[in-house]
């Protein structure tokens, strides 16, 4: 199977130049939706069938793979299994955004001190919940509340009786929830994040790019939170470095979100199996070019 080909000009560049120096390519990635399934519990979110294969088929061959999520670098990890993956030696994986960072080499993950408005949220929502709750016809039970280490707080809505619904009657209170505490509202995939602000998939990709002096980046990801790593690509795409931006794209019902990145996107695959699927369709052109 052959690399599909993106559908915009500067999507076709952006390849053309990956393929044409893959030692200075960047491949990063978001993890949920991208890499793994979106599935209505996230702890039990795994890497889809043949994805760390494919990663560790491909690493060898680009100067970096890079997994960039708002989930705690170690969670992504473990949900992974990129941990003593061999191929994946050089793995990076910015985790919360960028704010933690685990590296294959070391096994070691550089945290920040946790911030004192997550905590405080974290302990308000109980009650933020009950009184949203006790609205006739609000049907919140099933709404799932993550800690995601210190580091932000999510409400996931996936498994309420009427997950958009259940969405857009906490996206308000929830919001005020996060002003109050010196904190951002991340919206996604039937999820509402509440975290600090000052960092982004954006920066995050920008800070990863620019230490490993990259000639080229590919990007993948489904959700909301990627598009500011998009818009850190287009912006390095207008300053000459080639770039291709993908969208994972296995939309559910009542979802808008994945239509947006999609409409924005050079490239578009079926969701996580067809980002394996392009990993190793990118594995095999170079290992023919090198043949």
């Amino acid at each position: 199977m052959g690399i599909p080909t993106p559908t915009t000009p500067e999507g076709k560049d952006g390849l053309a130049g990956l393929l044409a120096r893959p030692e200075r390519a960047v491949i990063a990635l978001d993890f949920d939706g991208t890499l793994a399934s979106i599935v209505p519990d996230p702890d039990r979110a795994r890497a889809y069938p043949g994805a760390v294969v494919a990663l560790a088929r491909l690493a060898p061959k680009v100067a970096s793979v890079a997994v960039v999520t708002g989930r705690p670098a170690r969670a992504a990890v473990r949900h992974g299994g990129f941990a003593a993956v061999p191929g994946l030696e050089r793995l990076v994986v910015l985790g919360h955004y960028g704010a933690e960072r685990w590296d294959a080499g070391s096994a070691s993950v550089r945290t920040p001190p946790p911030h004192p408005g997550v905590a405080a949220a974290r302990s308000e929502l109980p009650l933020v919940l009950e009184r949203l709750g006790a609205r006739p016809g609000a049907r919140l039970a099933a709404v799932r509340v993550e800690d995601k280490g210190g580091q932000a707080v999510a409400v996931h809505t996936r498994q309420a009786e009427a997950p958009q619904a259940a969405l857009q009657l906490l996206r308000g209170p929830l919001g005020e929830l996060a002003a109050r505490h010196g904190l951002t509202l991340e919206p996604g995939r039937m999820v509402l994040e509440l975290r600090p602000p000052g960092m982004d998939k954006g920066m995050a990709l920008d800070a990863y790019l620019r230490e490993t002096d990259a000639g080229a980046v590919l990007y993948a990801g489904d959700d909301l939170g990627d598009l500011a790593a998009y818009g850190t690509v287009r912006r390095l795409r207008a300053g000459g470095l080639p770039g291709v931006l993908v969208c994972s794209a296995a939309v559910e019902e009542g979802e808008s979100t994945v239509a947006e990145l999609a409409a924005q996107a050079d490239l578009v695959v079926d969701g996580p199996g067809g980002v394996v699927a392009l990993l190793n369709a990118l594995a095999d052109a170079l290992d023919a070019r090198s043949a």
